[in-house]
């Protein structure tokens, strides 16, 4: 009995120490599998006559980046924007962001719209066709409007095509937990401008907590 109760005193006095020390080996391996998937993007870039826009040097621009989606862990998101055949450097970088926050919104549509036939519709809730048909369009709308204050510029790449006009690619992080409140103020205006039926709000209001996939 008695070295039963030291090998059990002995597992729960190592056992912090295994935990740390397996963390520790999960951190370093993560830490070198971004390193090398940097060292790709950086080639990948390079090779198709892409350079960094801004002050900093790609290799500084990817480590921010990278840095700041360990910062968020799992509430971090990646969203890209293109903007391709402008002759304006500016106006390349703004098409690129419109186009990020298009796709974002267009996946948070879909998001809903896709839980809504899955599940409501799958219940037999009678819900009208039509009326959810204005919902979505208004959702998708607002939610347009709202998250342009949630997709964080991260950086960007401009090349030079044989014609004279610019492509640029920008990169932008998403915080989640803000971008679900961003969703759900987006939903409660789409919810009043259509009229919505308060049965099918309540439940719709579940999905938008779901993520939207890069």
């Amino acid at each position: 009995m008695k070295k039963i109760i030291a090998v059990i005193m002995s597992l729960l006095i190592l056992a912090p120490v295994y935990a740390d020390n397996l963390q520790k080996s999960i951190d370093k391996q993560l830490e070198k599998a971004q390193k090398k998937e940097m060292k790709e993007k950086k080639k990948a870039y390079e090779k198709a006559g892409f350079e960094i826009m801004g002050s900093h040097t790609m290799d500084v621009a990817l480590l921010k980046h990278y840095s700041k989606l360990n910062e968020l862990g799992d509430e971090g998101m990646v969203f890209e924007g293109i903007a391709q055949n402008t002759k304006s450097k500016n106006v390349a970088t703004q098409m690129a962001l419109n186009n990020a926050v298009i796709t974002y919104a267009q996946k948070a549509g879909s998001t809903v719209k896709g839980r809504v036939v899955s599940d409501m519709m799958a219940e037999g809730t009678g819900a009208d066709d039509a009326e959810f048909e204005k919902f979505y369009a208004a959702y998708e709308r607002l939610v347009e409007q709202n998250v342009k204050n949630v997709l964080i510029p991260s950086y960007s790449i401009i090349k030079t095509n044989p014609n004279g006009t610019y492509e640029v690619q920008s990169y932008f992080i998403v915080d989640e937990s803000k971008a679900r409140a961003a969703r759900l103020a987006a939903l409660e205006k789409a919810v009043a401008e259509t009229d919505l039926a308060q049965q099918y709000a309540n439940k719709v209001r579940n999905f938008v907590n779901d993520r939207v996939e890069e």
